[in-house]
């Protein structure tokens, strides 16, 4: 059977592409078995209007997102992922519409990042049929792990073994070469000398030794991923997360990160969810510099989303040290997202709060006040490998409720609360689509048993509740969780409502003093502006309306309070760690009746 009718801008976008990667290789041929991967059985390939890929691009104000492991949620009886998906219908329907399932593969370490087989679900968690029904609710998101597999995987079980096709998939290296160069996230030896019969060979090791690099030098292993992806969008999965992709490409006496060959991948991958029938959208995960991440929109033509990684360090030392002078000076300095792109913002997820994305923002004086701050209120700290020898922190572990406990100067205090809060609402004012950690939503404490029991200082953040037992305490209006939950979900509604908060409307940093963080946004049909304010102390502060560009004989009021407010009355003031989205027109919320 011959295969698909190509366009021919297609076929010579992916030429280009394989050009570029596979310099002197058949990239015509190349070329062909992508097409056959990510178009299987199809008669045709349409061309997509540019319209629907940039300017009616699947994202909207009404977009926010669930960050969860398949089986945060357990009772010992049901497939964790319909406890998911009935946790989902009951609390969250009408506020989150997006939900990323954190690895649900095979998998044998680092909780899920190590996957054995792509395209197997992990029977503890349920099956493919759960995910699609979770996916007919929900738009999916899921992680196509990218630069390394498990050492129990069946690719490197042929490596081992000397058999195709595995054993052309994995990167080694001469332990005498001058590797100093390489950026790496983890302290640990970089190469791991494994027995094959055709020898003694060290196998590249990004993150540990049980996670393999593998060969994108080689372009049949391309082809394998495109294929996995294929896989995944027919079974529901419509946002791809391309978990560590800026490690993707080795080159000896490189820092082997953000080599030009991975961004031409990402443009490669790219044109592929360009013309394809289903919306989908790929999201890079690169915990890395501020202008090295966003440098994975390219020029519109690379990831559609990148995570914010810089906002969630700058956000916790502004509540901690109550002063927002860097996290201003970071948001003055954002581009806006280009457009058909936007921003992923999160301030917590199953990683830690990162640091090397506040390099040039925050000094080591600061990261090492924030530490000690944070392990005053139970956190704990990762460390990285420096180039040229010895260690950095590399991440903080902590649940970011608990983070929030107190300030730098005082401790701990009675406002946890209404900080954790204002570091949610920040999130919800910024330019993009918000992303909410499942152990923010719950206002989950750090788990200090589950890092006695699994050694690693990250499970700190990956509680797993007894189901049957959080259904019991959400239902009770005077339990913690239960009023975090429904605040949080308050909000989110009133955020979704707001056409300002689209993703790619504007955004303008105000300039409100040290006490406060404020933004503007308006809707992109300039009917709606909203001026989005946040005490990050604790103590009241006032906000002048003279500060605020607020335009006489429109009706303004506070959208979080229903408050009316009149700018004759010169200000208000608001209370430790308030936040008031001002605006001219106000929308309510969508129903939240369940159907």
């Amino acid at each position: 059977m011959s295969g698909p009718t190509v366009p021919p801008l297609l076929r010579r976008k992916l030429k280009a592409h394989l050009d570029f990667i596979y310099p002197g290789r058949d990239t015509d041929g190349i070329a062909a078995r992508i097409i056959a991967a990510f178009w299987p059985d199809r008669p045709e390939i349409r061309i997509r209007p540019k319209a629907r890929r940039t300017n009616a691009p699947p994202w909207s104000e009404k977009d926010a997102v669930l960050i969860t492991y398949g089986n945060s949620l357990i009772d010992g009886e049901h497939p964790p992922l319909t406890l998911l998906h009935h946790f989902m219908n009951t609390h969250l329907k009408g506020a989150i519409n997006g939900v990323h399932v954190l690895p649900f593969f095979p998998w044998t370490s680092d909780d899920g990042f190590a996957v054995v087989d792509y395209k197997r679900v992990n029977s503890d968690l349920g099956s493919w049929d759960h995910l699609a029904r979770l996916g007919a609710d929900y738009r999916l998101m899921a992680d196509l792990v990218l630069n390394h597999v498990s050492s129990s995987s069946a690719w490197f079980t042929q490596f081992l073994q000397d058999q195709a096709p595995g054993r052309d998939y994995f990167v080694t290296a001469d332990p005498a070469a001058d590797l100093s160069a390489v950026v790496r996230p983890r302290p640990q030896p970089l190469l791991r000398a494994v027995e094959t019969p055709a020898g003694e060979k060290h196998v590249w090791c990004t993150f540990s030794h049980d996670q393999v690099d593998v060969d994108f030098g080689n372009p049949e292993l391309l082809v394998e991923f495109i294929d996995i992806m294929r896989f995944h969008i027919d079974r529901g999965v419509r946002t791809i997360r391309l978990d560590a992709v800026a490690f993707i490409w080795k080159e000896v006496g490189t820092p082997c990160i953000h080599h030009p060959r991975t961004h031409e991948i990402v443009r490669l991958m790219r044109t592929l969810a360009d013309y394809a029938d289903e919306a989908v959208v790929l999201i890079t995960e690169t915990n890395v510099p501020n202008f090295e991440n966003i440098a994975y929109f390219g020029n519109r033509n690379e990831a559609h989303a990148v995570y914010n990684f810089s906002f969630p360090p700058l956000m916790v030392h502004a509540l901690l040290y109550g002063t927002s002078e860097l996290l201003n000076h970071w948001q003055m300095r954002m581009p806006p997202a280009p457009l058909g792109c936007f921003y992923f913002n999160f301030l917590a997820s199953h990683d830690g709060i990162g640091l090397r994305p506040a390099e040039g923002y925050l000094d080591d004086e600061a990261i090492a006040g924030m530490i000690e701050t944070i392990q005053g209120f139970g956190g704990l700290v990762s460390m990285r490998s420096a180039p040229g020898g010895g260690e950095r922190p590399y991440e903080i572990n902590v649940s970011l409720y608990e983070a929030l406990k107190g300030t730098a100067s005082d401790g701990e205090d009675g406002l946890q609360l209404a900080r954790f809060i204002c570091s949610q609402t920040v999130m919800m004012a910024l330019e993009g689509v918000p992303a909410f950690y499942v152990h923010s939503l719950l206002a989950t404490s750090n788990d200090h048993e589950r890092v006695a029991r699994t050694g690693h200082n990250r499970s700190i953040n990956r509680h797993q509740w007894d189901y049957p037992r959080l259904e019991e305490r959400l239902a009770d209006p005077a339990d913690p969780h239960a009023g975090v939950l429904a605040e949080m979900l308050r909000r989110i509604r009133i955020r979704t409502a707001q056409p300002a908060f689209h993703p790619n409307a504007t955004q303008y940093t105000l300039q409100l003093g040290t006490a406060l963080f404020g933004v503007w946004r308006q809707s992109l049909d300039r009917e709606q502006s909203i001026f989005a304010v946040h005490n990050v102390t604790a103590r009241p502060q006032p906000l002048t309306f003279v500060s605020l560009n607020m335009i006489a004989g429109e009706n303004w009021v506070d959208l979080l309070s229903g408050e009316v407010l009149h700018p004759a009355a010169g200000e208000i003031v608001l209370e430790p760690y308030q936040c008031v989205w001002i605006s001219n027109r106000a929308r309510a919320p969508r129903s939240t009746r369940q159907p």
